[in-house]
């Protein structure tokens, strides 16, 4: 079974499994779920904890030691094992699916690490141990969901933002969910009263939000000018290298030109599947491929090469008024005023 962060301590106050499995991008999610694991563990008698890496180092002998049959004086053991970056190669996916069957009640197992890829899902190391627990998703909240995020977390402090408040809230924050926890804590401390108004904030908080290239191109793909605007000034405020924005689009676009192209032979939830395209992305790409045609990609494929070769070879001119036009073209293409391309 897979849960939202949000709903496990819901969860473990009804059961607690023999298997966690926590995955995702958010930081502060991904703490506050082993935390939370943890301390039901705890108090359900699991007083022993163990941690490792599933790195090249790793001896696996230990692991196993840690799963065999407890007696009846020994003390109920917490297995955590961190995946690393780099993931799970087969050699540990193998060991995982042989741990996954010495699994016994005693034993409670946490398995964590950064946002799984489609792979790592359907692999037999994750199907196996799967079946013995939950699966939490510690994603970062997008934009649509962030206000609703940050209004629980608001209720939880007994604070109540007002529509303005919960919507500055969530735009200061996103991306940046450990300063908005840092925030809140804050507010509790300057407001008692719990009343939180627009001009309360911008009184006692500075803006703490977060953007990647990822946040920019999203909001290209969408088609969402002023947000993809904003990020691509905060962007350029905070130093970001132009050539990894370029990099990033040009990679999405490429995808997005393939499926262009292959719309005319299929129907796009058939080209979805074929690519095995996320269901969180698919919605994005539906936007720009009805919005954008064929010739409007391939003028902004020239304005990337035009802003690539300001990057690397004018450093007496900035890079970031031509990505600006690219991002107001693939946005808004029937309002632009186009201007020439050189390259």
């Amino acid at each position: 079974m897979r849960i939202f962060a949000d709903k496990l301590p819901a969860q473990l106050q009804r059961e607690l499994k023999n298997v966690y499995l926590i995955f995702g991008n958010e930081p502060l999610l991904l703490s506050e779920s082993r935390d939370a694991v943890i301390t039901a563990a705890k108090e359900a008698g699991f007083s022993e904890k163990h941690y490792f890496t599933l790195d090249a180092q790793l001896d696996w002998n230990q692991v196993f030691d840690c799963c065999q049959a407890l007696s009846l004086f020994s003390d109920k053991k917490i297995i955590e094992l961190e995946v690393p970056e780099s993931g799970i190669n087969a050699a540990a996916g193998k060991s995982l699916v042989e741990l996954a069957e010495q699994l016994n009640p005693d034993v409670l197992l946490i398995v964590f690490g950064s946002k799984l890829t489609r792979q790592q899902e359907n692999a037999k190391w994750f199907k196996a141990l799967h079946q013995h627990g939950m699966w939490v998703s510690c994603l970062t909240p997008d934009i649509q969901r962030l206000p609703q995020f940050v209004q629980a977390r608001c209720r939880k402090l007994n604070l109540h933002p007002d529509a303005q408040a919960l919507q500055m809230l969530a735009q200061w924050h996103e991306g940046n969910l450990l300063a908005l926890v840092q925030s809140l804590e804050k507010l509790v401390l300057l407001y008692p009263d719990g009343e939180l108004t627009l001009v309360r904030l911008e009184e006692a908080l500075n803006r703490h939000n977060h953007f990647t290239p990822f946040h920019w191109v999203d909001a290209l793909l969408a088609g969402k000018a002023s947000r993809s605007q904003r990020i691509l000034r905060q962007l350029e405020a905070e130093g970001v290298e132009p050539v990894i924005l370029l990099r990033t689009l040009q990679k999405e676009l490429t995808l997005v030109v393939r499926y262009k192209h292959e719309l005319q032979t299929m129907p796009l939830a058939q080209l979805f599947d074929k690519y095995r395209v996320w269901q969180s992305k698919r919605p994005l790409y539906s936007a720009i491929l009805q919005r954008l045609t064929l010739k409007q990609l391939n003028r902004a494929f020239k304005l990337l090469t035009q802003a690539e070769i300001l990057t690397k070879t004018q450093y007496d001119q900035s890079p970031w008024p031509v990505i600006a036009q690219i991002t107001l073209e693939l946005c808004i293409p029937e309002q632009v005023n186009v201007i020439p391309v050189s390259v």
